[in-house]
């Protein structure tokens, strides 16, 4: 019978996460589970018997795990998911963080997360990401993926971007803005949020383009269909600006350059312990009020 492995990616600067960290490869160690780790965190970590791996974005530092146990916030997810996406791995994510919209679990269910990994009992959820590629006289000078979002900002020193929008080949509108926002389903509740644009439904495939602060009587918030391609060409050849995907990796813009977002093929996969709607998971993550709330039951009487 062939062995059966697991990642641990862990926020190792914060102490509650390094702890939890511990226990649970502990957990799994001595239930028979080879624990892997990325090589930094594995020395910090200090666990006997925990197999440090050196991470590489592809991917395949994951190959052959079964999931990547996650724990920390929506960073050390999004750090897990350069990890794991390559070769399919899904992510358990245990919230050690602040919101943790990504995670599903929180600090208090470890001991479930490492009984259900045991024993199988998950299901595995696919999330659909983002491809994006930056062009300068029509050749191709980067390329990159997001799971929540690609976002097209103004540098530092600049005060605007000028951009023009198509989709699908046809232009759109020309806006002059601090940038523009493009993100999933997923990511539907991370920047795009905060920029003001509507939380999807995770079964819902769609691809949203959010303008940031644009100076344009038409710049509402806009859900694509998934097939869709987004085009973003800067206008003014002295702004420049940047690109980040899922904001920890940054692309220098050159001069008119243009951008071009659209579905990636490959999906970032979580393995899912528990049913619960997203429409709880909103409520919990946000405390939002329900005070009064009868349902529907109670209100048929």
């Amino acid at each position: 019978m062939s062995e059966r492995r697991i990642m641990i990616v862990t926020h190792t600067r914060r102490p509650e996460a390094t702890v939890a960290a511990r226990s649970t490869a502990r957990a799994l160690i001595e239930r028979g589970v080879v624990v892997m780790a990325p090589s930094d965190e594995a020395a910090r970590l200090d666990v006997p018997g925990l197999v440090p791996v050196t991470p590489d974005e592809s991917g395949s530092a994951a190959a052959g795990c079964e999931v990547v146990v996650v724990l920390g916030g929506d960073g050390t997810v999004l750090r897990a998911a350069e990890r794991a996406r390559g070769v399919g791995v899904p992510l358990v994510g245990v919230n050690l963080g602040h919101i943790g919209f990504l995670a599903e679990l929180e600090s208090e269910d470890l001991a479930e997360v490492v009984d259900a990994v045991v024993a199988r009992e998950y299901r595995v959820e696919e999330r659909m990401t983002v491809d994006a590629r930056i062009l300068a006289g029509g050749v191709q000078v980067a390329h990159t993926w997001a799971l929540n979002e690609i976002s097209i900002e103004k540098g530092p020193k600049d005060r605007m971007l000028d951009l023009t929008v198509d989709v699908d080949g046809r232009p759109l509108s020309r806006w002059a803005c601090d940038g523009l926002v493009c993100a999933t389903p997923t990511g539907s509740t991370a920047y795009s949020f905060s920029a003001g644009g509507p939380v999807v439904w995770p079964e819902v495939e769609a691809l949203l383009v959010v303008p940031l602060s644009a100076h344009a009587l038409f710049a509402r918030p806009l859900v694509t269909a998934p097939t869709s391609a987004i085009g973003v060409d800067i206008v003014a050849p002295e702004k420049q600006g940047v690109l980040w995907a899922d904001g920890r990796r940054s692309f220098p813009l050159p001069r008119n350059a243009r951008i071009e977002v659209r579905r990636h093929p490959e999906p970032v996969a979580f393995a899912r312990l528990r049913s619960a709607p997203f429409t709880d998971r909103l409520v919990a993550k946000f405390a939002l009020p329900i005070d009064g709330w009868r349902g529907a039951a109670e209100a048929r009487r």
